[in-house]
């Protein structure tokens, strides 16, 4: 299966967690339809939103008809229908074209299964780019020349390498520190942006060692880190869940670089695994209450912070140790760098 799909099959998985299921039944939309047909384009969570106040809650209502050809799997055309069993409310699936079984087919039947989330807003940071501690950037190698007729390096060309001592890796991809990321209260570092640049091949050990640098996409420089090429994407497959800690953080960067933050942007935290954050988390996102001035007191220079407001939700998709990329799933205002992030209600 495509490793950027999003199949119904989290939604197995999440079954095998409802045997926990909150005593309370997601809520409901007032202007909530019966039935709805898939359309090419949609999402699960954008269906499930036609439904439930709360779409990340979708597994828990998930009700598979065992008569019907990979359940776990919708497309455009199927019919999801609201039913209730045992009074409680459930969405189930009506296949509305017939799925054939031929290897070609199928491979091209399970490339149309529509995603739980937009995959196309996350799939270049899915791998990249990096979060690298000081430790790990200061131990990485380095590039120290590009030999004598080469200021810059670029696809193809050569690179000496100080700090490369085995064969334990032969490809690499190459790095740049950039930003700091830092606590949003603390101002404590977290770890450092790495900018992906390009890949090398390792030629010839040694100090200093010679890689052959490739698939450049910003030019190479002297102080360049290498770091060991994983081409293992991280999942793309999530079941949305509430954190089981409590999480309280802050948005510190947004990683397309806009300053207003809205729905599909991704934005980094300074929470992250060592917080007990995974893939799948679904968080509320509080835009910062202001300081405003107290005009009406007649102690000079009162000040009062007005309340943190709900402004969103977003979900993790990537953790880190010390700080995780979220994807901004709902959005009702406009939110910023520094606002908190927090367990679902």
């Amino acid at each position: 299966m495509s490793k950027y799909r999003l199949p119904f099959l989290i939604l197995l998985l999440g079954l095998s967690l409802c045997g926990t299921v909150m005593a309370e039944s997601p809520a409901l939309k007032a202007s909530h339809p019966d039935r709805y047909v898939v359309q090419k384009g949609d999402t699960l969570w954008d269906i499930s939103g036609r439904f439930l106040q709360l779409p990340w809650r979708w597994p828990e209502i998930w009700h598979v008809n065992p008569q019907i050809q990979n359940p776990h799997l919708i497309y455009p055309g199927d019919i999801i229908e609201l039913i209730y069993v045992d009074g409680k409310p459930r969405l189930s699936l009506q296949r509305g074209s017939l799925v054939k079984l031929s290897p070609r087919v199928r491979e091209d039947e399970l490339d149309s299964a529509i995603p739980a989330i937009p995959i196309s807003a996350i799939q270049q940071f899915l791998s990249r780019p990096y979060v690298l501690d000081s430790a790990a950037l200061e131990e990485s190698p380095y590039i120290v020349s590009f030999g004598e007729d080469h200021i810059l390096g670029s696809s193809n060309v050569k690179a000496y390498v100080r700090s490369l001592m085995d064969e334990q890796a032969i490809h690499f991809d190459v790095v740049r520190p950039g930003k700091a990321y830092r606590d949003g209260e603390s101002g404590e570092i977290l770890g450092f942006e790495a900018l992906y640049l390009g890949s090398a091949e390792l030629l010839r050990t040694g100090d200093p060692a010679t890689v052959m640098l490739n698939n450049m996409e910003l030019e190479f420089v002297i102080g360049d880190r290498l770091i060991p090429e994983n081409r293992n994407t991280s999942r793309s497959n999530f079941i949305p869940k509430t954190p089981e800690r409590p999480i309280q953080g802050s948005i510190i960067s947004v990683l397309n670089g806009v300053s207003q933050i809205g729905q599909y942007n991704v934005v980094v935290l300074d929470r992250g695994s060592n917080d007990g954050l995974s893939p799948g988390h679904v968080l509320n996102i509080n835009r910062r209450g202001m300081m405003v001035r107290d005009i009406v007191s007649r102690q000079l220079g009162t000040e009062v912070k007005l309340p943190d407001e709900p402004a969103g939700t977003l979900m993790v998709f990537r953790v880190f140790e010390r700080v995780s990329f979220g994807l901004v799933m709902h959005a009702t205002d406009a939110m910023h760098l520094g606002d908190r992030v927090v367990n679902p209600d």
